[in-house]
């Protein structure tokens, strides 16, 4: 099962915003906002996108390293951002790369739209006026169209990521079905869902995987999906999709 159809993107239930798709290379985002910018989110994803190539033609090492990699103070703030991130967690600086262009669009946004959402790859950064509940999807696992996460406004910006070892191209060395991971950063959020989905080899490890999440500065909560079984920590709230939103 992969990703290409993306209908998990139907899992975003708001009524209020306007929905659009902005493609360039391996990015693609599905972007809500109150108004069609997709002119405007276009330009974003090729300044950003454009300056982690550079980096990375600068320093090769950046886009293989399953290791985080030393801090650079002269790196554009999307790089040290993720390099950040890739430190707090554990892992390679790429291993935040969705989250990271995700907020970074975002945020070029928001002049222009109070409210936004944006997919890149099953990891969402948001900005809200009032709640939304985004659907978790967990590939085969009974969990997958009939729960969701309420998001509170006064909670974002937030970041709300997912790494899955069963669904899509991503890689991953575990089995967790979703790994979705809750911060303020979407970068950190998106490098951690990556640390914590790698710990999950059978539904057994969530418990494990959990606590090593609390470890991680800066998330805010986790769930985790294994089969028929699902961990929760943090103030997560959970709704049974199509239930009173």
């Amino acid at each position: 099962m992969t990703f290409v159809d993306r209908t998990y993107r139907s899992f975003i239930a708001t009524e209020r915003f306007v929905p659009f798709r902005v493609s360039w290379k391996e990015t693609d985002l599905y972007i809500k906002a109150r108004a069609n910018l997709s002119e405007k989110a276009e330009t974003a994803v090729h300044f950003h996108r454009g300056q982690i190539e550079a980096y990375i033609r600068k320093k090769p090492l950046f886009k293989t390293s399953l290791e985080p990699l030393e801090s650079d103070r002269d790196a554009a703030p999307i790089i040290q951002d993720m390099l950040q991130a890739a430190q707090s967690a554990g892992v390679g600086p790429m291993a935040a790369v969705a989250g990271a262009i995700a907020e970074y669009v975002g945020r070029e946004l928001l002049p222009l739209s109070p409210e936004v959402i944006i997919e890149n790859g099953g990891d969402i950064f948001r900005v809200l006026e009032t709640p939304v509940v985004v659907g978790l999807f967990a590939g085969d696992s009974p969990y997958t169209n009939r729960l969701g996460v309420r998001i509170l406004a006064e909670h974002t910006p937030c970041g709300v990521c997912t790494s899955s070892g069963t669904v899509g191209p991503s890689l991953s060395f575990g089995k967790a079905d979703a790994a979705c991971v809750w911060a303020a950063s979407t970068a950190l959020a998106d490098a951690a869902a990556t640390a914590i989905g790698n710990l999950v080899k059978q539904p057994e490890d969530i418990d494990y995987a959990l606590e090593k999440g609390k470890e991680i500065t800066g998330i805010m909560g986790v769930i985790i999906v294994a089969q028929n079984r699902i961990g929760i920590w943090g103030p997560m709230e959970l709704v049974k999709l199509g239930s009173e939103e």
